[in-house]
């Protein structure tokens, strides 16, 4: 299960004057409360195999920078439907290139709730452009959001973005 951290506000509500007006009121600043997608990643048990992926692939700075991304993030169950290997040769070193265009084309500059995805790119003709360059397709089934196939499970939101979880892993597909 996923879990979501929420910042906590602190008021304080002893008496003062009104030269003391606004400043009992903080927000917490902390690891849990104030989290960009790779410190998400990083924390989600479901999510090891994808961080180890970013980790070969010499992405980690990309992910943690202003951003926004947003992130469709396979869980550590969606690598596992790859054939067998698949991970393992990805992570070798000399497929550094092949594991980086895979990720990049689970990420798109932007923040795009679930809600923007459903409506503005649901059309017969509208692809989602990744930041690999290639494209995707949003489809909605079910009342479900997928992407080139893959279901959006889950949705959190981070301080330079949006992780949506799914299903299976996305592979871009061969130029014709």
């Amino acid at each position: 299960m996923i879990l979501l951290s929420f910042a906590l506000i602190g008021i304080n509500c002893g008496k003062g004057d009104d030269a003391d007006a606004g400043k009992g009121i903080s927000a917490v600043s902390d690891d849990k409360s104030q989290q960009d997608v790779l410190k998400i990643a990083i924390g989600s048990k479901d999510h090891t195999t994808l961080v180890a992926a970013v980790q070969a692939a010499g992405l980690v700075d990309s992910l943690a920078n202003q951003g926004p991304f947003t992130v469709f993030a396979p869980t550590n169950d969606a690598f596992a439907k790859l054939p067998a290997g698949t991970v393992d040769d990805l992570l070798k070193p000399n497929q550094k290139d092949t594991l980086k265009n895979i990720l990049e084309y689970h990420v798109v500059v932007g923040n795009l709730t679930e809600a923007i995805l459903k409506s503005e790119f649901t059309g017969k003709d509208d692809e989602l452009g990744m930041a690999n360059g290639a494209h995707t397709k949003v489809t909605v089934k079910n009342g479900k959001t997928l992407i080139n196939g893959a279901t959006i499970i889950a949705s959190i939101p981070a301080t330079n973005g949006i992780i949506h979880v799914v299903d299976t892993v996305l592979l871009p597909q061969e130029k014709k």
